[in-house]
């Protein structure tokens, strides 16, 4: 026996409105556009688990900018937005 859940996610209404009309000239539901997207999306992402995570690279430099506090992000904020 299926159980389908209910639930709510909030979609962007250009993209909400795109995937309905797809659904629309497929003759499918949205909930079936969705739910076979999802699941296309979920079996690619388990192949890409396999890979190496993501490796920041360290460069040499003279560290903080002089008046950069990380700890103060209104500061740290103005100063990137220039203010």
């Amino acid at each position: 026996m299926l159980r389908c859940t209910r639930t709510t996610i909030r979609l962007d209404p250009a993209l909400l409105s795109e995937a309905k009309a797809h659904a629309a000239r497929s003759g499918r539901t949205l909930t079936n556009l969705i739910e076979e997207a999802l699941r296309e999306a979920l079996s690619r992402g388990a192949s890409t688990l396999d890979t190496a995570p993501y490796r920041v690279e360290a460069f040499c430099g003279t560290g903080l900018a002089p008046g950069v506090d990380l700890d103060d992000s209104a500061a740290l904020l103005d100063l990137m937005e220039g203010k």
